[in-house]
């Protein structure tokens, strides 16, 4: 319907990446900062809570900046599978959830970085 949109492809998906990016930044710095309180709140250990706020932080800065941008996309995929599962599994949490605290945000962040993983980012990467 609006073919000439088509050339606001890369910007669109540059700002994909910068919002997924943010997120996970944001997310993996809070989960090093209070790795004692977020690792009771996610029931893992201490080591692994860090391990998962490195692996956000810094596939998040992937994404933003689209360096290796498919490998920080499959990583950060994987970490939210992981967190589908543990709500599914786990907590018999909902789709939606109680407070909007459902699975369907992971999923979501799933299918952005499907968007990103398939793209590569669009053309304003730094390393392919």
């Amino acid at each position: 319907m609006f073919p000439e949109l088509a050339r606001f492809t890369d910007v669109a998906l540059f700002l994909l990446r910068a919002m997924v990016g943010i997120v996970f930044v944001t997310s993996g710095w809070s989960h090093m900062r209070h790795s004692e309180e977020r690792s009771k709140s996610i029931e893992m250990s201490r080591g692994f809570t860090m391990f998962l706020g490195a692996a956000e932080f810094l596939g998040g800065l992937g994404i933003i900046a689209g360096v290796f941008t498919q490998l920080a996309a499959i990583g950060l995929i994987l970490v939210m599978l992981g967190a589908i599962q543990k709500k599914i599994v786990r907590w018999h949490t909902g789709f939606w959830g109680e407070k909007s605290s459902g699975w369907h945000y992971d999923l979501l962040f799933v299918v952005m970085n499907l968007v990103i993983l398939t793209t590569n980012g669009g053309r304003y990467v730094l390393l392919k």
